[in-house]
Protein backbone atom coordinates (compact mmCIF):
# COMPACT_ATOMS: atom_id res chain seq x y z
CA UNK A 1 0.00 0.00 0.00
CA UNK A 2 3.06 2.64 0.75
CA UNK A 3 4.36 2.03 -2.18
CA UNK A 4 1.07 2.77 -4.20
CA UNK A 5 0.53 6.03 -2.20
CA UNK A 6 3.79 7.17 -2.72
CA UNK A 7 2.77 6.42 -7.04
CA UNK A 8 -0.05 8.24 -6.30
CA UNK A 9 1.65 11.30 -4.63
CA UNK A 10 4.17 11.68 -7.43
CA UNK A 11 1.72 11.07 -10.48
CA UNK A 12 -1.13 13.60 -9.56
CA UNK A 13 2.31 16.14 -9.11
CA UNK A 14 3.72 15.46 -11.92
CA UNK A 15 0.33 15.74 -14.18
CA UNK A 16 -0.07 18.91 -12.67
CA UNK A 17 3.20 20.09 -13.03
CA UNK A 18 2.70 18.95 -16.98
CA UNK A 19 -0.84 21.02 -17.05
CA UNK A 20 0.37 24.68 -16.20
CA UNK A 21 2.74 25.44 -19.49
CA UNK A 22 -0.37 23.88 -21.28
CA UNK A 23 -3.36 25.30 -19.27
CA UNK A 24 -1.96 28.62 -17.78
CA UNK A 25 -1.61 30.42 -21.57
CA UNK A 26 -4.72 28.97 -22.34
CA UNK A 27 -6.46 30.65 -19.52
CA UNK A 28 -4.82 34.25 -20.29
CA UNK A 29 -5.85 33.61 -23.58
CA UNK A 30 -9.48 33.67 -22.80
CA UNK A 31 -8.71 36.45 -20.62
CA UNK A 32 -10.23 34.65 -17.22
CA UNK A 33 -8.11 37.00 -15.39
CA UNK A 34 -8.84 37.62 -11.68
CA UNK A 35 -10.46 40.96 -10.33
CA UNK A 36 -8.55 42.62 -6.89
CA UNK A 37 -10.58 43.83 -3.90
CA UNK A 38 -10.10 48.16 -4.81
CA UNK A 39 -10.69 48.01 -0.38
CA UNK A 40 -7.88 45.33 -0.44
CA UNK A 41 -4.30 45.87 0.27
CA UNK A 42 -2.55 48.27 -2.47
CA UNK A 43 0.13 45.47 -2.96
CA UNK A 44 -2.29 43.16 -4.53
CA UNK A 45 -3.45 45.56 -7.43
CA UNK A 46 -0.91 44.58 -9.54
CA UNK A 47 -2.34 40.80 -9.23
CA UNK A 48 -5.31 42.48 -10.91
CA UNK A 49 -5.22 40.52 -14.66
CA UNK A 50 -3.33 36.84 -13.34
CA UNK A 51 -5.27 33.88 -14.71
CA UNK A 52 -7.66 32.12 -12.24
CA UNK A 53 -9.45 29.01 -12.14
CA UNK A 54 -6.48 27.26 -12.01
CA UNK A 55 -7.94 25.03 -9.63
CA UNK A 56 -9.23 22.57 -12.50
CA UNK A 57 -5.58 21.60 -13.09
CA UNK A 58 -5.29 19.87 -9.43
CA UNK A 59 -9.03 19.05 -8.89
CA UNK A 60 -9.03 17.04 -12.84
CA UNK A 61 -4.96 15.28 -11.81
CA UNK A 62 -6.59 14.29 -8.52
CA UNK A 63 -9.60 12.93 -9.67
CA UNK A 64 -7.68 10.91 -12.46
CA UNK A 65 -5.09 9.38 -9.96
CA UNK A 66 -8.04 8.45 -7.84
CA UNK A 67 -9.25 6.16 -10.45
CA UNK A 68 -5.91 4.86 -11.77
CA UNK A 69 -4.77 3.96 -8.05
CA UNK A 70 -7.79 3.32 -6.00
CA UNK A 71 -10.42 0.56 -6.84
CA UNK A 72 -13.82 1.65 -7.69
CA UNK A 73 -16.22 1.65 -4.73
CA UNK A 74 -18.69 3.65 -2.88
CA UNK A 75 -16.36 5.53 -0.99
CA UNK A 76 -14.78 6.96 -3.36
CA UNK A 77 -17.80 7.46 -5.56
CA UNK A 78 -18.26 9.70 -2.42
CA UNK A 79 -14.60 11.51 -2.40
CA UNK A 80 -14.85 12.30 -6.04
CA UNK A 81 -18.58 13.62 -5.96
CA UNK A 82 -17.81 16.56 -2.93
CA UNK A 83 -14.61 17.40 -5.01
CA UNK A 84 -16.22 17.51 -8.43
CA UNK A 85 -19.82 18.78 -6.66
CA UNK A 86 -18.02 21.43 -5.00
CA UNK A 87 -15.87 22.49 -7.35
CA UNK A 88 -18.55 22.73 -9.95
CA UNK A 89 -19.92 24.98 -7.65
CA UNK A 90 -16.76 27.02 -7.17
CA UNK A 91 -16.38 27.03 -11.08
CA UNK A 92 -19.79 28.56 -11.46
CA UNK A 93 -19.10 30.78 -9.23
CA UNK A 94 -15.82 31.68 -11.35
CA UNK A 95 -17.25 31.26 -14.43
CA UNK A 96 -20.13 34.81 -13.69
CA UNK A 97 -17.36 36.32 -11.98
CA UNK A 98 -14.27 36.39 -15.05
CA UNK A 99 -16.56 35.40 -18.14
CA UNK A 100 -19.71 36.82 -17.91
CA UNK A 101 -18.69 40.20 -16.33
CA UNK A 102 -21.03 39.72 -12.60
CA UNK A 103 -18.92 40.58 -9.70
CA UNK A 104 -20.62 38.58 -7.59
CA UNK A 105 -20.72 35.68 -9.32
CA UNK A 106 -23.45 33.28 -7.74
CA UNK A 107 -25.44 34.73 -5.39
CA UNK A 108 -24.85 33.66 -1.97
CA UNK A 109 -28.05 32.00 -1.60
CA UNK A 110 -27.64 30.00 -4.73
CA UNK A 111 -24.02 28.75 -3.23
CA UNK A 112 -25.13 27.58 -0.03
CA UNK A 113 -28.12 25.75 -1.59
CA UNK A 114 -25.57 23.58 -3.28
CA UNK A 115 -23.10 23.33 -0.61
CA UNK A 116 -25.92 22.15 1.62
CA UNK A 117 -27.51 19.84 -0.61
CA UNK A 118 -23.88 18.27 -1.07
CA UNK A 119 -23.10 17.92 2.41
CA UNK A 120 -26.88 16.53 3.66
CA UNK A 121 -25.66 13.38 0.97
CA UNK A 122 -22.09 13.21 2.02
CA UNK A 123 -23.69 13.17 5.54
CA UNK A 124 -26.41 10.42 4.94
CA UNK A 125 -24.05 8.48 3.09
CA UNK A 126 -21.02 8.41 5.71
CA UNK A 127 -24.05 7.81 8.39
CA UNK A 128 -24.88 4.58 6.51
CA UNK A 129 -22.05 3.05 5.38
CA UNK A 130 -19.40 4.52 8.34
CA UNK A 131 -21.92 4.92 11.15
CA UNK A 132 -22.66 7.91 13.38
CA UNK A 133 -19.70 7.72 15.46
CA UNK A 134 -16.28 9.97 15.77
CA UNK A 135 -13.28 10.13 17.02
CA UNK A 136 -12.66 12.51 20.13
CA UNK A 137 -9.16 13.68 19.85
CA UNK A 138 -7.30 13.72 23.42
CA UNK A 139 -9.50 11.86 24.90
CA UNK A 140 -9.04 8.73 22.54
CA UNK A 141 -12.33 7.16 22.47
CA UNK A 142 -15.84 7.45 20.35
CA UNK A 143 -18.93 9.17 20.62
CA UNK A 144 -22.21 8.32 18.71
CA UNK A 145 -23.79 10.60 17.60
CA UNK A 146 -27.00 9.38 16.97
CA UNK A 147 -29.20 12.10 15.58
CA UNK A 148 -27.45 14.89 15.89
CA UNK A 149 -24.55 12.97 13.17
CA UNK A 150 -26.33 14.48 10.12
CA UNK A 151 -26.66 18.14 11.11
CA UNK A 152 -23.14 17.96 13.21
CA UNK A 153 -21.63 16.91 9.89
CA UNK A 154 -23.78 19.31 7.68
CA UNK A 155 -22.17 21.92 9.40
CA UNK A 156 -18.84 21.06 9.31
CA UNK A 157 -18.58 20.42 5.83
CA UNK A 158 -20.08 23.53 5.05
CA UNK A 159 -18.10 25.43 7.35
CA UNK A 160 -14.83 23.93 6.52
CA UNK A 161 -15.90 24.75 2.62
CA UNK A 162 -16.09 28.01 3.52
CA UNK A 163 -13.27 28.53 5.47
CA UNK A 164 -10.76 27.23 3.14
CA UNK A 165 -12.36 29.37 0.44
CA UNK A 166 -11.40 32.28 2.99
CA UNK A 167 -7.78 31.35 3.38
CA UNK A 168 -7.11 31.56 -0.51
CA UNK A 169 -6.19 35.08 -0.46
CA UNK A 170 -2.14 35.13 -0.34
CA UNK A 171 0.07 33.53 -3.28
CA UNK A 172 0.21 29.61 -2.00
CA UNK A 173 -1.35 30.03 1.28
CA UNK A 174 -4.89 28.10 0.61
CA UNK A 175 -2.63 25.58 -1.51
CA UNK A 176 0.58 24.69 1.05
CA UNK A 177 -1.59 24.88 4.45
CA UNK A 178 -4.18 22.05 2.72
CA UNK A 179 -1.12 19.83 1.29
CA UNK A 180 -0.07 19.93 4.76
CA UNK A 181 -3.73 19.24 5.84
CA UNK A 182 -4.36 16.69 2.91
CA UNK A 183 -1.07 14.87 4.26
CA UNK A 184 -2.26 14.17 7.82
CA UNK A 185 -4.94 12.58 6.11
CA UNK A 186 -2.63 10.46 3.92
CA UNK A 187 -0.86 9.20 6.68
CA UNK A 188 -4.18 8.49 8.34
CA UNK A 189 -5.21 6.34 5.71
CA UNK A 190 -2.30 4.03 5.68
CA UNK A 191 -2.65 3.57 9.60
CA UNK A 192 -6.15 2.51 8.54
CA UNK A 193 -4.52 0.46 5.98
CA UNK A 194 -7.09 1.86 3.24
CA UNK A 195 -6.09 2.55 0.17
CA UNK A 196 -8.97 3.98 -1.32
CA UNK A 197 -8.52 6.96 1.45
CA UNK A 198 -5.03 6.80 0.87
CA UNK A 199 -5.29 7.11 -2.53
CA UNK A 200 -7.68 10.11 -2.68
CA UNK A 201 -5.70 11.95 0.30
CA UNK A 202 -2.06 11.04 -1.46
CA UNK A 203 -3.38 12.04 -4.97
CA UNK A 204 -4.85 15.61 -3.50
CA UNK A 205 -1.60 16.20 -1.86
CA UNK A 206 0.77 15.90 -4.86
CA UNK A 207 -1.72 17.97 -6.72
CA UNK A 208 -1.50 21.05 -4.54
CA UNK A 209 2.13 20.43 -4.54
CA UNK A 210 2.72 20.48 -7.93
CA UNK A 211 -0.43 23.31 -8.13
CA UNK A 212 1.95 25.65 -5.52
CA UNK A 213 4.95 25.35 -8.51
CA UNK A 214 2.35 27.96 -10.33
CA UNK A 215 0.43 29.27 -6.98
CA UNK A 216 3.42 30.72 -5.02
CA UNK A 217 4.65 33.90 -4.90
CA UNK A 218 4.64 35.64 -7.09
CA UNK A 219 1.81 33.56 -8.53
CA UNK A 220 1.17 32.60 -12.04
CA UNK A 221 -2.28 31.57 -11.75
CA UNK A 222 -4.92 31.63 -8.79
CA UNK A 223 -7.13 28.42 -8.46
CA UNK A 224 -10.06 30.72 -7.64
CA UNK A 225 -13.66 29.43 -6.35
CA UNK A 226 -13.30 26.37 -8.04
CA UNK A 227 -10.27 25.39 -6.31
CA UNK A 228 -10.75 26.23 -2.57
CA UNK A 229 -14.29 25.04 -2.65
CA UNK A 230 -13.25 21.54 -3.81
CA UNK A 231 -10.21 21.68 -1.32
CA UNK A 232 -12.53 22.07 1.01
CA UNK A 233 -15.03 19.49 0.20
CA UNK A 234 -12.22 17.07 0.07
CA UNK A 235 -10.66 17.91 3.63
CA UNK A 236 -13.88 18.06 5.47
CA UNK A 237 -15.10 14.69 3.51
CA UNK A 238 -12.11 12.63 4.06
CA UNK A 239 -12.41 14.02 7.60
CA UNK A 240 -15.94 12.68 7.94
CA UNK A 241 -15.02 9.22 6.42
CA UNK A 242 -12.19 8.56 8.93
CA UNK A 243 -14.52 9.43 11.74
CA UNK A 244 -11.93 12.48 12.29
CA UNK A 245 -14.52 15.83 11.78
CA UNK A 246 -13.65 16.92 15.02
CA UNK A 247 -9.61 16.96 14.34
CA UNK A 248 -10.29 19.68 12.38
CA UNK A 249 -10.69 22.86 14.49
CA UNK A 250 -7.01 21.73 15.54
CA UNK A 251 -5.42 20.59 12.50
CA UNK A 252 -7.42 23.44 10.41
CA UNK A 253 -6.79 26.06 12.71
CA UNK A 254 -5.77 28.31 10.05
CA UNK A 255 -9.47 27.93 8.16
CA UNK A 256 -10.57 28.02 11.76
CA UNK A 257 -8.42 31.51 12.15
CA UNK A 258 -9.71 33.04 8.91
CA UNK A 259 -13.10 31.95 9.37
CA UNK A 260 -13.60 33.62 13.01
CA UNK A 261 -11.80 36.96 12.16
CA UNK A 262 -14.74 37.17 9.46
CA UNK A 263 -17.05 36.67 11.82
CA UNK A 264 -15.42 38.61 14.50
CA UNK A 265 -15.01 41.80 12.59
CA UNK A 266 -18.96 41.85 10.89
CA UNK A 267 -20.67 41.39 14.34
CA UNK A 268 -18.17 44.35 16.02
CA UNK A 269 -18.39 46.59 13.24
CA UNK A 270 -22.54 46.03 13.05
CA UNK A 271 -23.03 46.57 16.68
CA UNK A 272 -20.22 48.09 17.71
CA UNK A 273 -19.22 50.41 15.06
CA UNK A 274 -15.37 49.32 15.21
CA UNK A 275 -13.62 46.78 13.94
CA UNK A 276 -11.34 44.33 15.68
CA UNK A 277 -8.81 43.94 12.82
CA UNK A 278 -7.33 45.87 10.24
CA UNK A 279 -8.85 43.85 7.54
CA UNK A 280 -10.47 40.42 7.65
CA UNK A 281 -9.66 37.61 6.37
CA UNK A 282 -6.84 37.13 9.12
CA UNK A 283 -4.01 37.49 6.88
CA UNK A 284 -4.85 40.67 5.43
CA UNK A 285 -4.74 42.10 9.15
CA UNK A 286 -1.08 41.09 9.16
CA UNK A 287 -0.37 42.39 5.72
CA UNK A 288 -1.79 45.70 6.99
CA UNK A 289 0.07 45.51 10.34
CA UNK A 290 3.63 45.52 7.95
CA UNK A 291 4.22 41.49 7.36
CA UNK A 292 5.67 40.80 3.90
CA UNK A 293 2.93 38.25 1.89
CA UNK A 294 5.54 35.16 2.04
CA UNK A 295 6.00 35.93 5.77
CA UNK A 296 2.38 35.72 6.27
CA UNK A 297 2.13 32.31 4.06
CA UNK A 298 5.16 30.34 5.67
CA UNK A 299 3.73 31.20 9.12
CA UNK A 300 0.45 30.21 8.67
CA UNK A 301 2.24 27.17 6.87
CA UNK A 302 4.42 26.72 9.94
CA UNK A 303 1.32 26.89 11.88
CA UNK A 304 -0.14 24.03 10.17
CA UNK A 305 2.71 22.23 10.65
CA UNK A 306 2.74 21.97 14.14
CA UNK A 307 -1.31 21.17 14.18
CA UNK A 308 -0.41 18.48 12.12
CA UNK A 309 1.81 16.84 14.74
CA UNK A 310 -0.62 17.78 17.23
CA UNK A 311 -3.19 16.09 15.44
CA UNK A 312 -1.43 13.12 15.98
CA UNK A 313 -0.23 13.18 19.40
CA UNK A 314 -3.98 14.04 20.02
CA UNK A 315 -4.97 10.40 18.40
CA UNK A 316 -1.83 8.42 19.68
Amino acid sequence: MMQKIMLATIVTFALTLAAGPIFIPYLRKLKFGQSVREDGPKTHLKKSGTPTMGGIMFVAAATITTLIFSPWNKYMGILLLAILGYGLIGFADDFLKVHLKRPLGLRAREKLIGQFLLAIVISYFAKQYVGSDVIIPFLKTNIDLGIYYIPLMVFIIVGTVNSVNLTDGLDGLAAGVSSIVMAFFTLVSLFLNNITYGAFSAAFTGALLGFLRYNRHPAEVFMGDTGSLAIGGAVSTIAVLTKLPLILPLLGIIYVAEALSVIIQVISFRFFGKRVFKMSPLHHHFELSGWQEERVVYTFWLVTLIALFLSFYSLS
